[in-house]
């Protein structure tokens, strides 16, 4: 959300939020008023079968980052086509509402992208919060149904616009206009993500030329002439100007000087252009994901965007640990950047899970299958977080660190390292108790928090869950956490 908005957020929570949905408290609007201390990257990391989740990263300067939640989703969804991509993050002009945008779509469920963009979900996944790190349950919303011969929604990004008091919400949609069809940026407006207007045509390019990708972010002094810029991914990534979200806009130019495009211009083939305003200066990161050599998203970095001859590259900068796919970026108050970091910002040690009675293994994990071996190479597949459990206080569950996000659990009493689902089956399946050591109380084992009769153990190397009735048995069921 642009810093002039956040500004003036106090006086348009008092006097002009029509919606009646939402308010905002003293405390919060002061809050929404702090300088910005930090950043929020909400993302996803690719087609594999957990990348298409909501992943978050935090940055101090805006240029170097690191994953949030030990690199594993932080939401998940659990409706519509059960993942998400392109997520947008926005807030609230009085600070004290937030809401997540996502494309409904999900590569790894083996639908291709000509499917998706022509019989695909016409619906957006939204989340929505009061602080930034307790979500609602994921909804969908129906954006454009409405539109003929709609084929797809994606690339969500939404706006507040103080001329009407409520959100332009904006994304592309594959649809026939005029006997042509192709991607066009629609929008609606809403004052709470869950009704809107009806869609209506934003951009539409020359000729047979879609448009997919587009991001709008305020220059609060106007810094280049304008008071709004949007990059889009058009062939080109193209950069205009505008002092009204819903008013005409002036072409600027594209990066096509600089080697960059979305495909016409050939050289450097970006796409997701995201844009980032520095919180202690007037200077703006327009990153772009570098998709085509799968490299990663690259920033280039300007004081005015006022012609796109101002940018300039730059190489000092760094993403985490995991791949960052089109997302956006909120700059943090420092209250909200505490809360984040709180949330999700602490490293939890990795561990090795040794077997007792066979000191030289440990566990690991196989092709996803779970079982106690010597010499683990990788030795990542023998090295899990040990995680507050996913379904009750005072339990455990068992993260691993090279497949974050997924978790060792039991099915039909064998152990799979499984991808969270979100589900309470999932959950209490991939959670145990840790008790003293059923062969040494110096050791530890595991109950089933499910099926509180049975225990982890190994099994001609295998790992079960298997009820514990001699001295074999407990001692396959004792282990020890290491480093």
């Amino acid at each position: 959300m642009p810093r002039v908005l956040i500004r003036i957020g106090a006086l348009l929570a008092a006097i002009a939020l029509l919606s009646g949905s939402w308010s905002a408290t003293a405390d919060q609007r002061s809050e929404a008023l702090e300088p910005f201390t930090g950043y929020l990257m909400a993302h996803f990391t690719g087609e594999h079968s957990n990348g298409e989740q909501i992943y978050f990263a935090h940055s101090r300067d805006g240029l170097h980052w690191n994953d949030l939640n030990d690199g594993a989703p932080v939401l998940l969804s659990t409706v519509g086509t059960r993942g998400v991509r392109d997520p947008a993050l926005v807030r609230s002009p009085g600070g004290d509402r937030y809401w997540i945008i996502a494309t409904d779509l999900r590569i790894a469920n083996g639908i291709t992208f000509d499917d998706a963009a022509t019989k695909g979900s016409k619906s957006l996944v939204v989340w929505e919060s009061t602080d930034l790190v307790n979500w609602s349950e994921p909804r969908l919303l129906n954006v454009a149904g409405d539109i003929p011969d709609a084929g797809d929604a994606w690339a969500p990004e939404a706006i507040y616009n103080p001329a009407t008091n409520d959100y332009v919400l904006y994304w592309a949609t594959n649809a026939t206009l005029n006997g042509v069809k192709k991607h066009r940026i629609y929008y609606v407006r809403t004052t709470d993500f869950r009704t809107i207007t009806s869609p209506v045509l934003y951009i539409d390019r020359d000729a047979g030329r879609g448009i997919i990708d587009t991001q709008i972010i305020e220059s609060p002094s106007s810094v280049g002439g304008y008071r709004y810029y949007r990059a889009s991914a058009d062939g080109h990534i193209t950069v205009e100007g505008s002092n009204s979200i819903l008013g005409s806009w002036t072409t600027i130019g594209n990066l096509s000087h600089m080697g960059i495009s979305n495909g016409t211009g050939g050289g450097n083939v970006v796409e997701g252009p995201m844009w980032v305003q520095f919180n202690d200066r007037d200077e703006w990161a327009l990153w772009l994901d570098q998709y085509a050599t799968g490299s990663g998203y690259m920033p280039i970095t300007s004081t005015n965007l006022g012609s796109t001859r101002n940018f300039t590259t730059i190489t000092d900068y760094s993403l985490g640990g995991t791949r960052k796919r089109h997302g956006s970026v909120l700059n943090l108050t420092a209250a909200e950047e505490s809360r984040v970091l709180a949330k999700w910002g602490t490293t939890t040690p990795t561990n090795r899970i040794q077997s007792y009675n066979f000191q030289d293994r440990h566990v690991r994990h196989y092709n996803f299958d779970v079982r106690v071996d010597p010499t683990v190479s990788p030795v990542q597949d023998a090295q899990f977080r040990v995680v507050p459990g996913l379904a009750g206080t005072g339990t455990v569950s068992f993260q691993s660190v090279n497949f974050p996000g997924y978790y060792l659990r039991h099915s039909d009493f064998d152990f799979v390292l499984a991808y969270n689902d979100g589900t309470d089956l999932f959950k209490a399946d991939a959670t145990f108790e840790q008790v003293a050591g059923l062969a040494s109380s110096d050791w530890k084992s595991f109950r089933s928090y499910n099926f509180p009769d049975r225990y982890i153990r190994h099994y001609n190397f295998q790992l079960r869950l298997d009820p514990i009735t001699d001295a074999i048995a407990r001692a396959d069921a004792t282990f020890r956490l290491t480093s």
